[in-house]
């Protein structure tokens, strides 16, 4: 009689058995040790996406010559790029403003100074490239007084540049300017001369948790979730002071931002359009995007969305509440769209990518323009061709802003 499989199992050698049972708990070791660090690197990469961050040095100083008024840095893919820029310093200089490109070759950049440096300065070698230009609500060198914004939180402070009275009729037309993730108000400042010009009140907000309004219990970004009341409330502050029409303007979060007012603000009725300068549309894209340039594996970056979108991670990644990223997905909730909307992104953004830009035109292409740069990189576009920046927004607010209000 042929014996059966169990009987034959049951009649194993010892020896068999325990190493057997070795090599499944040595494999469920290795599995949890997978997992844990999956799940380290996963939380590690969420905390990153909503912590505010601090300004990171991404270039070094390597000669300065004052008698020249040049400054040479180590070449990276924006500090050779056209137009004029600002570097944050530090030392006996904060900040320099930087013109044109005077030479260049595979490691180095050599740029005009704008901001006079004299022979007595002392610069640290690491520096921080930016489109900031305009650092300061003064150099703009027009009217304007610092204000308080009530909100949920509380007091978020704002520069309000009044219209020029003879600039054009435009009067009760404001702009609402909001900046984006880890910057402050004065990321803005660079468009406010174009709206002076055009009659137009600049109200340049601040948000919470940026730094300078009400820190939220968590102190974290919702990434727009939360942050759109913050401007929502300085809707209602430019509607008590006589505004008749709104425009919106974000730059990067801030475009994500002010995306989420449109969609949910009580004060819809003043909104007279939307303006986004290197826009977040789908956060989702983009974080995809930024785990692909910091070689994070796509399975940590998939985990570290489901984390943040998670109500029982909260207490982990420090996000204070999920992240509903389904409501953050503009091209998703495309149908609720309500105001023309002007997105300026370059393809070369290297930052914010601009496939949701191109995905919100298609789902939107009667609400939604889409002026496509190139070579400019994130949030540098007006830096890279001020004219043309300038005239697109120019034209866009004739004809989709200004003519339909002439014409009814």
């Amino acid at each position: 009689m042929v014996p059966s499989r169990r009987a034959a199992s049951r009649g194993a050698s010892p020896a068999l058995v325990d190493t057997l049972r070795a090599a499944v708990a040595g494999l469920s070791l290795a599995l949890a040790g997978v997992l844990s660090v999956l799940a380290f690197f996963s939380v590690r990469l969420a905390r990153q996406v909503v912590t505010p961050a601090l300004r990171v040095a991404d270039t070094r100083i390597l000669s300065l010559d004052t008698a020249a008024q040049t400054i040479t840095l180590s070449r990276t893919a924006d500090t050779g790029l056209p137009g004029r820029y600002g570097l944050f310093t530090s030392g006996t200089e904060a900040y320099l403003k930087l013109g044109s490109v005077l030479a260049e070759d595979d490691t180095s950049v050599k740029r005009k100074l704008l901001t006079e440096v004299d022979g007595r300065s002392r610069l640290s070698p690491d520096a921080a490239f930016s489109g900031w230009y305009f650092s300061r609500p003064e150099e703009l060198h027009l009217p304007f007084s610092p204000e308080l914004v009530g909100s949920p939180l509380g007091p978020c402070p704002a520069w309000l540049f009044p219209a020029d009275p003879d600039a054009a009729a435009e009067t009760d037309t404001w702009v609402i300017q909001v900046h984006g993730r880890g910057t402050t108000r004065a990321e803005c400042l660079r468009a406010v001369p174009l709206f002076h010009s055009l009659g137009f009140s600049s109200l340049v907000v601040s948000y919470r948790n940026d730094g300078e309004a009400p820190r939220s219990r968590a102190g974290t970004y919702a990434l727009g979730a939360t942050e759109w009341r913050d401007v929502d409330a300085a809707l209602g502050f430019a509607r008590r002071r006589g505004a008749k029409r709104v425009l919106l303007m974000g730059w990067s979060m801030g475009g994500a931002i002010v995306l989420q007012v449109a969609l949910n603000s009580a004060h819809r009725d003043l909104i007279a359009g939307i303006i986004v300068d290197s826009p977040v549309v789908d956060w989702r894209v983009v974080l995809d995007y930024q785990a692909k340039l910091m070689r994070v594996p796509h399975t940590v970056a998939g985990l570290a969305i489901g984390a943040l979108a998670a109500d029982w991670a909260t207490p982990v990644v420090g996000s204070g509440a999920a992240i509903p990223f389904d409501r953050l997905d503009v091209v998703k909730r495309a149908a609720e769209l309500r105001h023309p909307v002007l997105i300026l992104h370059s393809d070369d953004d290297g930052f914010v990518p601009s496939d949701a830009s191109h995905d919100l035109v298609l789902a939107r292409p009667d609400l939604v323009e889409l002026e496509v740069f190139e070579v400019a990189r994130h949030t540098k576009l007006w830096n890279y061709d001020q004219e043309r920046w300038s005239d697109r927004i120019r034209t866009w607010i004739d004809r989709r802003v200004t003519a339909p209000a002439a014409s009814g």
